[in-house]
């Protein structure tokens, strides 16, 4: 019997798993965990969990009766150690094996670690896994001062819940302003102004040289300019790091920080698949090869990929999304833009309420966000897949309308 095993276990494995029984795939379904949970989904652990409107069992992907009523074989808690790829199997850390006729690889990313005075002492905090936003929770509960590393979308995202909580928020950022390359200058500082605007002590242009300590504990940071701001509390969030191990031991092409696959997501190995943060796809509506860390795609590329397996032909067409959520700002955000693209605004940026695109050299959106306004994501996405030049000036006036852009 044909077997398909799956490495990873977060949301891109799982609906892997789910795919290939929706697409009547009648083999052995293995997938392996590295944590000891059933997998769950990672963005509410800066949202939803933190701020304590989600549990952790309205973000698990499936509960245990699922897996059993669908044939997978759940292994959690089992991590994998390589793939031999010539004899088809994956390794596990006691020297046993598993064949596969199709591997699926889904091991998503790590955070990244500082080498720093300081920064493993206890109280510093990471976020990518449940048990780390737990130990963050406890230290949000205990109020007092957090610091945070690293102006992102996680450290702007904990720090709004945590100043939502109570607690004193520094975010020390080595940028001028937080979230500056993904979004450039006009609409990061848009985020700033929010963050100050609740009282975060936000310092842009430094860089941490140290993580202070007392009694073995996080007690704060020390700057390059000999500053220093004390915590009782320390995050870390400057970035996350592709879990690239496997792929490298299994012998598949690597280039920008992932997996290259094609746009059926097959590696440079007909055998082996690749979904979510180490995917690095060919984008046929983009024209380029795109590799994002976000919810969408390790939600989404697996109908692709198990179509391919049982036999269909699938490409993966979906533009980059994702969101967040930080006090009264909400925004969404589709599509791949560059920085050297020009960024074009409709509304009003003081208010937070309006539209950015993002336009290259030759006019064309490469992508959009809107933020406070929940009506124009669609259009968005049709003027970014129309590949449409577009007259700048009229993309700036809100009083017309998108669709006659494009």
């Amino acid at each position: 019997m044909t077997t398909v095993v799956i490495v990873g276990g977060g949301l891109a494995g799982a609906k892997t798993a789910e795919a290939l029984r929706e697409k009547d795939f009648d083999g052995n379904v293995v997938l392996f965990g590295a944590e000891e949970r059933l997998p769950y989904e990672r963005p509410p652990l800066s949202k939803e969990f933190l701020a304590r409107k989600k549990k952790p069992d309205e973000f698990t992907v499936h509960d245990t009766n699922w897996y059993l009523d669908h044939r997978v074989d759940l292994r959690p808690g089992t991590p994998v150690e390589r793939v031999d790829a010539e004899a088809k199997t994956v390794v596990l850390p006691d020297g046993s094996t598993v064949a596969y006729d199709t591997l699926v690889l889904a091991t998503g990313s790590s955070s990244r670690h500082l080498d720093l005075p300081g920064a493993d002492a206890a109280g510093v905090h990471h976020l990518r896994t449940l048990d780390d936003a737990r130990a963050l929770d406890e230290a949000i509960a205990d109020g007092g001062r957090l610091a945070i590393v690293g102006g992102g979308w996680i450290g702007l995202e904990v720090a709004a819940t945590a100043r939502e909580r109570g607690m004193a928020v520094t975010v020390a950022e080595v940028e001028s302003l937080p979230l500056l390359r993904a979004l450039g200058p006009d609409v990061a500082q848009v985020f700033a102004n929010l963050h100050r605007a609740h009282d975060v002590d936000l310092r842009t242009g430094v860089q941490v040289t140290e993580i202070l300590t007392a009694d073995g504990r996080a007690a704060g940071l020390k700057f390059a300019d000999e500053t220093t701001v004390y915590a009782d509390a320390v995050l870390v969030a400057a970035g996350a790091i592709p879990d690239l191990d496997l792929a490298i031991s299994a012998g598949v092409d690597i280039d920008g920080g992932g997996v290259l696959v094609d746009a059926g997501l097959r590696s440079s190995d007909p055998s082996i698949y690749v979904v979510g943060d180490i995917a690095n796809a060919t984008h046929p509506i983009l024209g380029r090869r795109v590799r994002t860390e976000h919810w969408a795609n390790a939600l989404n590329q697996p109908a692709v990929a198990a179509a391919n397996i049982v036999g269909e032909h699938a490409e993966y067409t979906n533009l980059p999304y994702f969101f967040t959520d930080q006090y009264d700002l909400g925004m969404e955000y589709s599509g791949l833009g560059g920085a050297d693209d020009r960024v074009i605004t409709r509304g009003d940026l003081a208010k937070r309420e309006f539209v950015a695109f993002w336009v290259d050299a030759a006019g064309h959106v490469r992508a959009g966000m809107q933020v406070n306004i929940w009506d124009q994501l669609d259009d968005i996405k049709k003027l970014i897949e129309s590949g449409s030049a577009v007259d700048v000036d009229r993309l700036a006036d809100a009083q017309v309308p998108l669709a006659s852009l494009f």
